[in-house]
């Protein structure tokens, strides 16, 4: 499996967060005994767009949709896979509302630490701190290159950007059952069911990829890379 991620529109955050790497036997101990485990099924809310948030949330496994809603529209700002947090936008002081939604893709198994004891940890480990904010920037290229995709790059593009998305930063790998159905790809694509479909036998057709149900297999890697870079 090739480490290149050349395509600019990724819409799943940087995989891994590094910040837990750098913190004491103490600190990690405080994290532990402050904090639950929760599982959410397919289909479940993590949280809500406008309530009130108490944790920052620790993605063990799973991938998670985050997104707004204004009750007519829906936009997917990003994905979100394991080793990932949600909920840094509440660490801003007196900031502690979700400004968004997010759902779980699959069932998905979430550590939810308490803001209060993430703030203290925070201000007293740099290091810490430095990694949170690259990931908060990390997070916010993804956002970029994700709206970049949407406006700029056809159907093609768009398409090639969400394979090889889940292929590196959930599979790791070029064959993989594929978590999320047509209707959601064709929501995360800016397409319709109709035209996911056609694009996908069409990728099919020219030997990017195989198709086996929900089982798919990228045959050739360059060339779906080259198709999202020139969009």
């Amino acid at each position: 499996m090739t480490n290149k991620e050349n395509f600019t529109g990724c819409t799943i955050s940087s995989p891994h967060c590094k910040c837990f790497e750098c913190l004491s036997e103490e600190e990690l101990e405080l994290i532990d005994s402050t904090s639950v485990v929760v599982k959410y099924k397919q289909g479940e809310i993590l949280c809500k767009q406008g309530s009130l948030s108490s944790h920052i949330m620790q993605i063990e496994s799973g991938l998670v949709k985050v997104f707004i809603d204004n009750g007519q529209n829906t936009l997917v700002l990003k994905l979100i896979s394991t080793g990932n947090l949600l909920g840094l936008s509440s660490l801003k002081k007196g900031s502690n509302i979700y400004p968004y939604s997010a759902m779980a893709y699959i069932d998905t198994t979430v550590k939810q630490i308490d803001i209060n004891i993430f703030n203290q940890i925070l201000s007293n480990n740099a290091a810490f701190a430095k990694e949170v904010i690259e990931l908060l920037v990390a997070n916010s290229v993804t956002i970029h290159g994700r709206f970049f995709c949407l406006v700029h790059k056809q159907t093609y593009g768009r398409m090639a950007d969400i394979l090889l998305c889940i292929s590196n930063r959930v599979f790791k790998a070029k064959d993989f059952d594929m978590p999320i159905s047509r209707k959601e790809l064709a929501e995360l694509t800016g397409m319709n069911a109709e035209t996911v479909i056609r694009i996908l036998k069409k990728f099919q057709d020219d030997g990017l990829i195989d198709m086996k149900g929900k089982s798919i297999e990228i045959l050739d890697y360059d060339r779906l890379n080259k198709l999202s870079e020139v969009g």
